[in-house]
């Protein structure tokens, strides 16, 4: 449903996205994850087309989001961070304008328009203000614009900004039910959503994509498998035992209490038969043995924060190289480029 290529977009001498590709398949949620400026708006504007992209392309179900817009935007449904509603407007008003806007039938439009309001929650606000409107009834008035006219793909840019707990409950239902129909590619930074909510995650950091996968995935591909095991015996026999278990990796005592001893086990495989059995020989009691694995938030903190470290190492090494130059550069002799005719008439009278 959306192909993007090698996009870039600079401003000025800071480049905000710096060459992302990704495909975006039909019929999954998509959550789009990254730390404060790290392109991921800019990176949805040019998506939608409300923005231009430096170099790269966005294929939007076939159709160049520059090439073909109409096409291509006829298959888009878009809330920006901040919902774009006309304040002076009802809900009914405003969603009506969208979907003439859109080029919705007249047939069609007024039940379109009564299924969107009644899935968003917003039936009884409908002839309300906007302006006289909470933050939260706002934000429903703008997904419910970007339904407007069941387009194929929803493109939601922090789409639980300002909810209370029992709207962003009521929204994750919302959003999840619409994998049914469309197309989901979102940005959130409640994680906790996101790994209910999205089939895959993408996350970017400093203008580059640096993971994409599913939830599960990347925990596995980053932390291993990691056991968690409580037994009941001697610590020394416990360790002895599970050192000879083919496949482990570290093993880390986490705590001794009232004989229990509480183990945590890395390895590249799932071991917990051999160490269910290896530790049944020594007859230890085990308490409880599960395999545990990070959450989104440890997973977007370790990658994000390695990005990071890693830039930074190369704008220490670019400073250095630079400081390095400049010192070569002052022991040199200096030797003017041009030379004005007072010099030379000078240096002539000089040698006269």
């Amino acid at each position: 449903m959306i192909e993007v290529q090698n996009l870039v977009k600079k401003y000025g001498n800071h480049t905000a996205v710096k060459g992302i590709s990704f495909k975006v398949d039909t019929g999954k949620i998509y959550g789009f994850l990254g730390p404060n400026g790290a392109g991921k708006s800019t990176t949805m504007n040019i998506m939608t087309g409300c923005l231009a992209a430096t170099e790269g392309k966005v294929i939007i179900n076939g159709h160049d989001i520059y090439d073909e817009p109409k096409e291509a935007k006829k298959c888009i449904g878009y809330l920006p961070e901040l919902p774009p509603v006309y304040m002076d407007m009802t809900p009914l008003e405003y969603l009506r304008f969208v979907g003439k806007a859109r080029g919705v039938k007249k047939s069609e439009l007024s039940i379109q328009i009564e299924e969107i309001m009644d899935m968003t929650g917003i039936t009884d606000v409908a002839n309300r203000l906007i302006k006289n409107l909470s933050k939260g009834y706002r934000q429903r008035v703008g997904l419910a614009q970007a339904l407007i006219g069941y387009p194929e793909i929803i493109i939601l840019d922090e789409p639980m900004v300002g909810l209370d707990p029992k709207q962003i409950i009521e929204i994750r239902e919302l959003i999840k039910s619409l994998k049914e129909n469309h197309t989901v590619f979102l940005s959130s930074h409640i994680l906790s959503e996101v790994s209910m909510i999205c089939d895959c995650v993408m996350i970017i950091a400093d203008g580059k994509l640096i993971a994409s996968d599913t939830p599960d995935n990347l925990s596995k591909h980053i932390s291993g498998n990691t056991l968690d095991i409580s037994v009941k015996g001697s610590t020394k026999a416990i360790l002895s035992a599970l050192k000879g278990v083919k496949g482990v990796g570290e093993i880390t005592v986490v705590s001794e209490n009232e004989g229990i001893v509480k183990i945590r086990i890395t390895s590249e495989e799932d071991i917990r038969s051999e160490v269910f059995f290896a530790l049944s020989s020594i007859k230890a009691s085990i308490m409880e043995l599960s395999n545990s694995s990070m959450t989104l938030e440890d997973i977007f903190l370790k990658l994000t924060e390695k990005e990071e470290s890693e830039e930074k190492e190369k704008d220490l090494s670019s400073e250095e190289a630079e400081d390095e130059v400049s010192e070569e550069d002052e022991d040199e002799e200096y030797t003017p480029l041009f030379t004005s005719d007072v010099e030379k008439n000078d240096k002539k009278g000089d040698e006269n």
